[in-house]
């Protein structure tokens, strides 16, 4: 990322998983933007410009972003979307602030359980002429992943078994006023029964900075030091979905801007995806980190505690943000300075996305 501004984190708020089913999206996504300002110490008049993420498909609606623009406070203001993924709309509002053109800017993303078969909206979402046609959701893809991964090496379904409850006793301490649901059944082989959680609608939102604003208004940060993204092959037919490449891709990107040459002891903490427990081993090992083993890996208990899969992504970034502001509440993880935030979406990982974020003093420009 060749960046005119360095862009900093100055606010978070995070929704992991709604438990009030009167709410409407509209008001969850008032809520979530409110509780980012406010953590921020803005309102909404100090945006110059909003990013969104959502997906017409989970939301059940056309142009998804027209009825959301009202409640995050994109009427008569710059405002933005994505349908990709939520990790994405971080990176557009990033670029955003980088370019010198915008000093603040408001990234929110949602995952709603409104539509009624999320499996069938990913199916849907497949090329129409040869993964339409079979029943390819996502978990389909990340059930191939798990079993490519485990024709190369043994034992890993047991590992498997291991990260997931130690990720949904995270899940426990880092949100303990809501109710874990049972783990899922998969019903994709070779993926066991408590592999994956079940589809739940959260909601996610970050405020981000220039230096110039964060000096003039002593605000906390936490600064983007590094930042990479890439995509792979949407044909699954032409990837080995043991390796990711991507994510080899990504991870370079931000440790050549952040000058990290040995990942395993750079950070103090690390948010990584973890749709399937195996999705977090192939994360650790390609991101330079499975050596590491005393780094605290999901203290926020990942997607395999509460999974609203469209803005997971996101949420894995806001936790590291949150854990480098020292905002993380029961799950902060002492003394971090420096996180490592790793979001993949899309068919077995297709979208890969690190970010590295480091502690900045308060009122001090980059």
């Amino acid at each position: 990322m060749t960046a005119k501004s360095k862009v900093g984190v100055i606010g978070v708020a995070i929704i992991p998983c709604v438990q009030d089913e009167r709410r409407s999206l509209e008001e969850l996504l008032f809520d979530i933007t409110r509780s980012a300002l406010s953590s921020a110490g803005l309102t909404i008049e100090d945006i110059d410009g909003i990013v969104v993420a959502g997906n017409d498909q989970y939301d059940g609606r056309a142009i998804s972003v027209m009825a959301a623009s009202g409640s995050v406070g994109g009427v008569d203001r710059d405002i933005l979307s994505t349908p990709s993924a939520g990790e994405h709309a971080f990176v557009m509002g990033a670029l955003r602030v980088a370019s010198g053109l915008y000093r603040t800017q408001l990234v929110v993303a949602w995952s709603p359980t409104e539509a009624g078969s999320i499996p069938e909206a990913q199916r849907l979402a497949n090329d129409p002429y040869f993964h339409r046609r079979l029943p390819q959701d996502e978990l389909a893809t990340h059930a191939l992943q798990a079993g490519a991964m485990m024709s190369k090496m043994a034992g890993l379904d047991a590992i498997a078994a291991q990260i997931a409850v130690a990720n949904r006793g995270h899940g426990a301490i880092a949100y303990p006023a809501l109710a874990q649901a049972p783990a899922a059944d998969p019903g994709r082989w070779p993926l066991a029964p408590g592999m994956v959680a079940p589809f739940v609608t959260g909601a996610v939102a970050l405020v981000l900075a220039s230096p110039e604003y964060v000096a003039e208004s002593g605000v906390e940060v936490a600064w983007i030091s590094g930042m990479g993204w890439a995509t792979e092959a949407g044909f699954l037919g032409d990837r080995d979905l043991a390796a990711a490449p991507a994510l080899v891709s990504a991870a370079a990107q931000a440790y050549g801007e952040a000058a990290v040459a040995a990942p395993a002891g750079a950070f103090e903490v690390a948010e990584v995806a973890d749709g399937t427990p195996f999705q977090q081993m192939l994360a650790l090992e390609t991101l330079g980190l499975a050596p590491s083993t005393d780094l605290p890996v999901n203290r926020s208990g990942g997607a395999l505690s509460f999974n609203p899969v469209f803005c997971t992504g996101l949420i894995r970034i806001a936790e590291i943000a949150a854990q480098v502001l020292g905002r993380a509440g029961p799950h902060q993880v002492p003394g971090v300075r420096t996180g490592l935030a790793h979001a993949a979406s899309g068919p077995a990982m297709q979208y890969q996305t690190v970010v590295i974020l480091r502690r900045g003093e308060q009122g001090v420009s980059a």
